[in-house]
């Protein structure tokens, strides 16, 4: 199987600690993360992916926000920077430990952030980057 994920959720993916929306976002967040570690192919997609799936009955849901939509622009430009490769709707991604671990350093010195401007889980994603991302439930 492939886990559709939005482009700002490959960094959101970095920093999850088990906090979310609602109690069916985390459970499902976190049957996501386990397909993640276990590296299962990610494929990009435009809107609302797997993780977003327990909000979407809302039609007023923040994933259909335009706020969402511009994070997403910039965290594909801020990814395709890094990995050298487009990373728009359709691209496909093999987790590995190095992609992760190259991720994860460029999150923590904020080169690759821009998308997270506005958020509203910034504080916890700063908190658990300046920790070592001990607790961060993706791991390959």
């Amino acid at each position: 199987m492939t886990v559709r994920l939005r482009p700002h959720h490959l960094l959101c993916m970095l920093t999850y600690v088990g906090k979310g929306y609602t109690p069916a976002f985390v459970e499902n967040y976190e049957a996501i993360a386990a397909r993640l570690s276990a590296g299962e192919e990610i494929e990009l997609v435009s809107g609302p992916d797997d993780i977003c799936g327990p909000l979407t009955a809302d039609p007023k849901a923040h994933c259909y926000g335009e706020s969402v939509v511009e994070r997403d622009r910039e965290a594909a430009k801020a990814v395709a920077r890094l990995l050298g490769r487009p990373s728009n709707a359709g691209a496909r991604i093999t987790p590995s430990a190095a992609l992760l671990t190259r991720l994860r350093k460029t999150f923590a010195t904020g080169e690759i952030r821009t998308a997270c401007s506005g958020c509203e889980w910034s504080d916890l994603c700063d908190s658990v980057a300046g920790g070592g991302y001990v607790g961060a439930r993706v791991g390959i």
